[in-house]
């Protein structure tokens, strides 16, 4: 299964190769890089636009460069260039034409530090991508040597232990609510432990699966609002954030809901995002002997 790296020609490059070398050799595969460039005019429209076309080549070529540094030596990666009529379209004819089984990108220069922000890019292949999206946090890098050791969601072919998580968040309220405020406690704390229940049924599912993977215990991420919630949680630098998609969406393709919307945007670690038919693939895959 290739990886595909989107690779922007900005300061969100690193960010991508580090991620798509870290999936790459904790699955033990091969990386592809690619940087696409918008389709030339057709001929005949001025030396201008062969000016400019020049140098979007020479622009993308250095932006390849720039990735070979970053690299790690013991990934082996493709560089390719591609021309199509959108920065995901061009991904999605790539990863096709590799048997690609996922897509890693970076975050939008204008998010926070640290955090998933969506890209155009990004922002198209979370509602159309029949494959896995995968994003790092703004400025994320990895070591040469990391691999993923905890993947909180689903954990497949990367060794790695299962750790199931949920978030509460809950606005703080007014001081003047009185009785409110404790019948909001007693919801939440019943909210709670429906929600431990749920999250050890699925505990033990796992655990009779013909190979189950290690699991860490589950928990239960609260705060004020999404980052707050998100924090709440401990995050090695090994983790990896996996969610699935909403089922309003099409099987076969990537559709945030509202809430994972909010999750992956607020996630300290990097996100892989599955199409709700590749959820049901692992998962036919995990109870076969």
């Amino acid at each position: 299964m290739t990886v595909v790296i989107g690779l922007p020609r900005d300061e969100r490059a690193p960010a991508a190769v580090h991620l798509g070398s870290l999936l790459a050799r904790s699955l033990g595969e091969d990386v592809v890089v690619c940087t696409v460039l918008p389709q030339p005019w057709p001929p005949g429209f001025g030396r201008i636009d062969a000016e400019y076309q020049e140098f979007l080549d020479q622009d993308a070529q250095a932006a390849l460069a720039r990735a070979r540094e970053v690299m790690p030596g013991d990934v082996t990666a493709d560089y390719q260039v591609v021309k199509a009529r959108s920065a995901s379209a061009g991904l999605l004819e790539v990863a096709e034409e590799r048997g690609a089984g996922l897509v890693a990108l970076g975050s939008s220069t204008g998010g926070a530090f640290g955090r998933v922000a969506f890209g155009s890019v990004a922002e198209r292949l979370l509602h159309s991508s029949p494959l896995p999206v995968a994003l790092a946090p703004r400025g994320y890098r990895c070591r040469p040597v990391d691999r993923i050791t905890e993947v909180t969601g689903v954990a497949a072919r990367v060794g790695s232990a299962l750790r199931i998580a949920s978030f509460a968040v809950r606005p703080r309220t007014p001081l003047t609510a009185g009785i409110g405020s404790r019948a909001e406690d007693s919801v939440l704390n019943e909210w709670a432990a429906e929600v431990e229940r749920s999250q050890q049924a699925v505990l033990a599912e796992v655990k009779r699966l013909p190979q189950p993977p290690t699991t860490v215990p589950p928990v239960i991420g609260h705060g004020t609002d999404w980052a707050e919630a998100l924090e709440d949680v401990a995050w090695d630098d090994g983790s990896l954030l996996a969610v699935g998609s909403s089922s309003v969406g099409p099987l076969e393709r990537v559709f945030l809901g509202s809430r994972s919307s909010k999750i992956v945007r607020h996630s300290p670690v990097p996100v892989v995002v599955l199409p709700r038919g590749a959820t049901h693939e692992l998962a036919e895959r995990a109870e076969s002997p």
